[in-house]
């Protein structure tokens, strides 16, 4: 087996919005925060988010998506969808090898995505700004129900590593997996990360989408 791992950066071209899952309204706060590191308060953004939005995007492309009753695409699917060819087959297998499959019919999962730590540079900006947002009554044309969204703004960097498995038996998949990945991140860029993409937010840029290194084991 050899590991193969992907490292770049992460420009944020519109404020970002990865939430916390913290409820609790506090007064004259942040109705809506980022998600931060508790040990140094800084945002990042989770390797689960980063899969979880490439997964499902990735999904939509090979066009996996509506067969599997809103769940994640699996191995138990395979047979539910009529491919037009075999290629179209061989995606969707690949797809399941690097995401996981809860089915347990492609092994375990060759891909692993870190949690993404702001760059050195990023860490001397402001990383994080408070965003107003309203619904607008349509009858009176005004704003009603403001609250505050916290963003990660614009021009903050962070860093990405993703690593991918390859086994012994499957070196001939290895550029495979590696086309799936960066097929992924373009169709992030082209999209969006995080929350509240329809208004905007979440426009991102990957670098060194093709740059990959076997770590030595």
């Amino acid at each position: 087996m050899k590991i193969l791992s992907l490292k770049g950066e992460i420009e944020v071209l519109t404020g970002l919005h990865i939430g916390a899952g913290d409820d609790t309204m506090k007064i004259g706060g942040i109705d809506n925060p980022v998600i931060k590191d508790p040990n140094i308060n800084e945002p990042y953004i989770p390797g689960s988010s980063l899969k979880g939005k490439m997964r499902s995007l990735l999904e939509w492309h090979l066009g996996l998506v509506g067969i599997s009753n809103g769940d994640p695409f699996s191995g138990d699917n395979l047979e539910d969808i009529k491919f037009q060819n075999q290629e179209d087959r061989k995606w969707a297998e690949t797809l399941l090898k690097i995401f996981g499959d809860k089915s347990g019919r492609s092994g375990i999962t060759r891909a692993s995505f870190g949690d993404c730590r702001l760059t050195e540079d990023s860490k001397e900006l402001e990383t994080s700004e408070a965003k107003y947002e309203n619904m607008i009554d349509r009858k009176k044309g005004t704003a009603k129900n403001p609250r505050q969204t916290e963003r990660v703004p614009a021009g903050v960097n962070f860093t990405y590593d993703i690593r991918i498995k390859v086994l012994d038996d499957e070196e001939h998949n290895e550029e495979e997996f590696k086309a799936l990945i960066q097929k992924g991140l373009n169709l992030i860029e082209n999209d969006y990360l995080g929350g509240n993409g329809s208004r905007g937010y979440g426009r991102v840029r990957f670098s060194n989408k093709d740059v990959w290194e076997e770590i030595k084991i």
